[in-house]
């Protein structure tokens, strides 16, 4: 997932209970995969969207490990179960006794399924609720082209639950076929087999053979156009953005091509991308042959395409290797920002690559000043009793991707990308922890280079607070550049227009914002605006930064253009932030809740929870 979850991570926090009978417990889901495990899931779903209901079936294959075990406990979260049946060895099928548990504010209900005789089949017939966490529901109203409805689905980090009945957690892969049914005239695509060429007919079948875990499943169906971008890719998108989010991803291919000859074969068969409407609430999100993308990287100029290389790095590190629980998901993070990183520098340059790393690097450093614990700047923290999002920091992000670029640099590339491909094939289509790493770390590199790198320095970076002092940061001589005309305009020796400005990238403009003062002058804010025009822009990693900054220093002009970009999107890292720069007075916080309760229809319901967290705090 691309920046995905780290506003919510500092801001959510729930409880969670503790299941039993695994290598590693998953506190985050009541399933017990250590006495049986679900190895396939067929759905059979109904999408009514006069309801918000998905309706139907879902068809559980297990494998029994215990043998004194006699019931399945599946995760549910709001899920009407009405009933449930069970296959005996010939494939006959019969009523099976159930209970739901209570459910718990985090987690959800535990469904707890009678099954004395290990069968090998279970089926549920159910309904979500329209308030599902995990789905998201949009009136024509609130899409481009205004005439008809979309859903989609967010089932990262335990929503899945909310929309099926399964084993919610990581440590569990399973193969999944599905049938869809949909309005005629809209398009319904899964983390799956889909074909570009499917008649808009209503009636969708898809196929995943490769066994993915729960987070990854995935459902989207709206009015949707599709357009190749290459061999084995295509963009989907309503038909008012696909031509611009086709240009703007026309590199999917070369990305691909470069993951490829760095760390192996691409193994799902297709790469496509789905460009959300804009209240989807992250930058992106790795569903397994089918990427779910915020527009907001939609600015003509391929600034932003660097969520393309995550997501799709996404393929090696996550998707195929993937973390056993919630704790480890530096595993799935750090190696994919690190992996984004490099398809970065071999598609657009290093330059590019090393500045957007340096960003990243910044953030994370002032965010460990006052915002990130010491005990949760551990790459490995303690979420037994939190919420599973908690772990999605830039820690998992930023510091992981930063250990590993240490790593390179202690054994260089010629020893560590082969190291790194050999790690993806050994633990092909496998969930594991931390310790798992370790062990292959120690015996393919450290142990075959000895003297490079000691355990206590690995040790260090996983489990100790900070960035060791070693940490390589690159230099961008861009940035430097800047640095200087940045003090001087701050001290009001340099003019805004006398900025060498007129040609700064997407990632210069940002690293120019992010180091401005949190309060700057009005006249300076001003006379920066009057330049560059800055209120109203499109670019909305731009905008978040700079409706912050005019917040903070009382410009309230840029009030309007700000709320408009409230009220359009819905992605939390680009507006979680003004709401919360915003609650910082009781004036800002009156405008704060009014623009919320125009939004908060147009939100997903992560969203709304963050916003509605910060909102609720004190001053």
């Amino acid at each position: 997932m691309f920046a995905s979850l780290r506003l919510a991570s500092l801001l959510l926090i729930g409880l969670a209970t503790m299941s039993s009978a695994r290598a590693e417990t998953d506190p985050h889901s009541h399933a017990q995969p250590g006495q049986v495990r679900v190895t396939a899931l067929d759905l059979d779903l109904v999408v009514a969207f006069d309801k918000h209901e998905l309706s139907g079936s879902a068809t559980l294959n297990l494998d029994w490990h215990d043998k004194a075990a006699k019931e399945l406990v599946l995760d549910t979260n709001d899920l009407s179960i009405s009933k449930v049946e069970i296959a005996d060895a010939a494939g006959h099928w019969s009523p099976a006794k159930f209970t739901l548990d209570k459910a718990d504010p985090a987690l959800g209900s535990a469904l707890r399924i009678a099954a004395g005789a290990r069968n090998p089949q279970v089926r549920i017939t159910y309904h979500t609720n329209p308030d599902a966490f995990g789905l998201q529901w949009l009136d024509p109203a609130q899409t481009a082209g205004k005439k008809h409805p979309f859903m989609f689905s967010q089932s990262e980090s335990i929503a899945a639950r909310s929309w099926v009945p399964l084993q919610d957690t990581p440590a569990v892969r399973f193969t999944y076929t599905a049938r869809i049914r949909v309005p005629k005239a809209l398009r319904a695509l899964m983390s799956a087999d889909n074909d570009p060429r499917h008649a808009l007919d209503g009636d969708f079948r898809f196929t995943m053979p490769q066994k993915i875990p729960s987070y990854l499943l995935a459902l989207a169906v709206g009015d949707l156009a599709v357009k190749e971008t290459g061999p084995r890719s295509a963009v989907y998108a309503e038909p008012q953005t696909v031509a611009l989010a086709a240009s703007e991803f026309s590199d999917t291919e070369k990305m691909i091509e470069t993951a490829e000859r760095l760390y192996g074969p691409y193994r799902w068969g297709r790469y496509d991308i789905l460009v959300l409407p804009p209240s989807f609430p992250f930058g992106g999100m790795e569903n397994p042959r089918l990427t779910f993308a915020t527009p907001t990287v939609l600015v003509g100029d391929k600034s932003l395409a660097s969520l393309v290389a995550h997501e799709l790095a996404h393929s090696w590190s996550g998707n195929l290797v993937t973390m056993a629980a919630w704790r480890h998901i530096w595993l799935n993070e750090g190696f994919t920002t690190y992996v984004q990183g490099r398809i970065v520098e071999a598609v657009y340059g290093k330059q590019q690559a090393d500045e957007e790393f340096i960003i990243a690097a910044n953030e994370l450093r002032e965010e460990m000043k006052d915002q990130i614990k010491p005990e949760d700047q551990r790459l490995v923290p303690d979420l037994s009793v939190r919420s599973a999002d908690d772990g999605l920091s830039d820690i998992a992000y930023t510091k992981g991707s930063w250990f590993l670029q240490w790593l390179e640099a202690k054994f260089g590339r010629a020893t560590f990308d082969p190291f790194l491909r050999g790690y993806f094939d050994h633990f092909a289509f496998q969930s594991i922890t931390t310790d798992q790493f370790v062990d292959y770390l120690k015996a393919n590199l450290l142990d075959k280079h000895p003297g490079v790198v000691s355990m206590d320095q690995v040790n260090t970076w996983l489990h100790q607070a900070g960035i060791p002092a070693d940490a390589p940061l690159p230099i961008s001589a861009r940035f430097t550049a800047e640095d200087k005309e940045r003090d001087a305009f701050v001290a009001g020796k340099l003019d805004a227009a006398g900025l060498h400005a007129q040609k700064w990238t997407t990632q210069e403009w940002m690293y120019f914002l992010d180091q401005l003062p949190d309060k700057l002058p009005l006249d300076r804010l001003q006379a920066l605006d009057a330049a560059y025009h800055l209120t109203g822009t499109r670019n909305a990693v731009i905008g978040v930064r700079w409706y912050k900054l005019a917040i903070a220093g009382g410009d309230e002009a840029v009030y309007p253009a700000m709320r408009e970009h409230m009220l359009r999107i819905g992605r939390m890292i680009l507006v979680v932030p003004l709401y919360t720069e915003l609650a910082k007075t009781e004036k800002g916080r009156a405008l704060a809740e009014k623009i919320y309760a125009e939004a908060k229809p147009g939100y997903h319901p992560m969203t709304r929870a963050v916003v509605e967290k910060v909102l609720a705090r004190k001053k």
